[in-house]
């Protein structure tokens, strides 16, 4: 019996993922549950175990490609009776559609096109002669319009019906270029934000400028520029973690208005702590760095500003004042750079930060890091540790509304009381996105920052 797979609904919003790599190939036998692809969503790289034991027929898409929700991945000739799960499906019901049906004639997958168009999903392979084909349908995901999350704001501002959209993407996909072109029924371009206030009235962002939220979340469009071949050389598909971590910045960069502000923080007082403290750490299995007392001083100083613990909601045009601390420690990884998340960050002692701190890095270099470990970060502190250098301007994780860029400590001469002594500095630079928050803002962040880690006394009396 063949067996059609389609894409899973992985998580909320995800509506395609990227296909990193294939565990199997045509003509492989595989178990029930073995590891067949690797694929990357925006939201995390999720590995798909096969549902049938069979025989790998036929791979709809390649290394690579996007595959959307609801399309064949795979086709698998199933073994007769051999780990044949009872009366399971393919993946789980969608909460906003109706349930999948059993199974259905073979022939075109129906609905494929949804409400936007799309062309139909290829039929299944042929089966052979008097071979019955098993068709789990992939529920109203494959009825509902494929665009990608940025897509969907986008629409929403422009007040259009993505709906109607015709698609000019891939496998059915509207594209922003096709939201930014539709014509209304009555023939008006898209390109007006629905609620957009009368010519001459100022957007409220939480800046003194007032400047109007951007109605393009992914940045401006351009041509695509291609590289001619002039001599030797590697070409390395971009796509993967690399891929993801090129549109972020963008879109981060195109999006936010960045602004840097750099100054020196005195640590040794904080170096001598660290060094008494550092035997008893180790008593409790803990490798003691200065993360920990970093991002304990971020918190503090989050909360005495909260426009740098927040996002901007484009869709209702509100600035969103998180009142929860959870801080993105964006580290290297195997495959470039990771923000892992520390959730409750206020809530932990500087031990179970240190050890929540080790956890989710071993997890990021050990491919284990789950959706929770990398998603949903107020605030981001980036560190190059030891390499960190004396100055940069970090890239703000968006939609977050500041990012912390940590450098190395280094003994060098400083002048105390009128002499010249050797001390422990290090430099701190915040971005922050000036349509939320002004330079006052993260100044004064900054400020009340270095306080704490130059006086480490006052810090522990803060997390009283």
């Amino acid at each position: 019996m063949t067996f059609n797979f389609y894409m899973p609904d992985i998580g909320e919003g995800v509506v395609e993922g990227e296909i990193v790599t294939w565990k199997v190939k045509e003509g492989d036998q595989v178990k029930l549950d073995q590891p067949l692809v690797e694929v990357m969503t925006d939201k995390a790289t999720v590995e798909l175990p096969s549902p049938r034991a069979g025989t790998v027929r036929q791979i709809h898409f390649k290394d690579g490609q996007i595959c959307p929700v609801g399309q064949i991945l795979v086709t698998i000739d199933e073994d007769a009776g051999a780990g044949k799960p009872a009366a399971a499906p393919a993946r789980p019901a969608d909460a906003h559609g109706p349930a999948p049906a059993a199974a259905r004639p073979a022939g075109p997958a129906s609905g494929a096109s949804g409400a936007s168009g799309a062309p139909a999903t290829p039929a299944a392979p042929a089966a052979p002669a008097g071979a019955a084909i098993q068709v789990v349908d992939a529920t109203a995901a494959r009825e509902r319009v494929l665009a990608t999350p940025a897509t969907r704001r986008l629409a929403r501002q422009l007040g259009v019906e993505i709906g109607r959209v015709p698609p000019t993407g891939k496998h059915g996909r509207v594209t922003t270029e096709d939201v930014r072109g539709y014509q209304s029924p009555a023939g008006t371009p898209a390109g007006t934000p629905a609620g957009t206030r009368a010519a001459g009235s100022h957007a409220t962002n939480g800046g003194a400028h007032g400047a109007a939220a951007p109605t393009t979340p992914g940045g401006p469009s351009f041509a695509p520029i291609a590289i001619a071949r002039a001599g030797d050389e590697e070409r390395i598909p971009l796509r993967g973690m690399r891929k993801r971590i090129a549109e972020s910045m963008a879109r981060s960069v195109h999006t936010a208005a960045h602004f840097t502000y750099v100054e020196e923080v005195d640590m040794t007082e904080l170096v001598a702590v660290r060094d008494r403290a550092k035997a008893r750490a180790a008593e409790r299995g803990v490798k003691l760095n200065y993360l920990p007392f970093i991002v304990k001083a971020v918190v503090s100083g989050l909360k005495k500003w909260p426009q740098l613990n927040a996002s901007l909601d484009e869709t209702t045009q509100e600035i969103v004042r998180k009142k929860y601390y959870h801080i993105g420690v964006a580290a290297q990884g195997p495959q470039g750079l990771v923000v892992s998340v520390v959730r409750d960050a206020d809530r932990r002692s500087i031990f179970e930060l240190s050890r929540e701190v080790d956890r989710l890095g071993d997890a990021v270099r050990g491919g284990t890091a789950t959706r929770d470990d990398l998603t949903g970060s107020t605030f981001t502190i980036s560190s190059l540790g030891k390499l960190g250098g004396l100055h940069a301007t970090p890239i703000i994780n968006f939609p977050e509304v500041a990012i912390l860029g940590v450098h190395k400590i280094e003994e060098r001469p400083a002048v105390r009381h009128g002499q010249i002594v050797i001390r422990h500095l290090m430099n701190l630079s915040v971005s922050v996105d000036h349509r939320i928050a002004d330079g006052w803002d993260g100044a004064m962040f900054v400020q009340d920052v270095k306080a704490l880690l130059e006086d480490p006394t006052t810090m522990f009396m803060e997390m009283v």
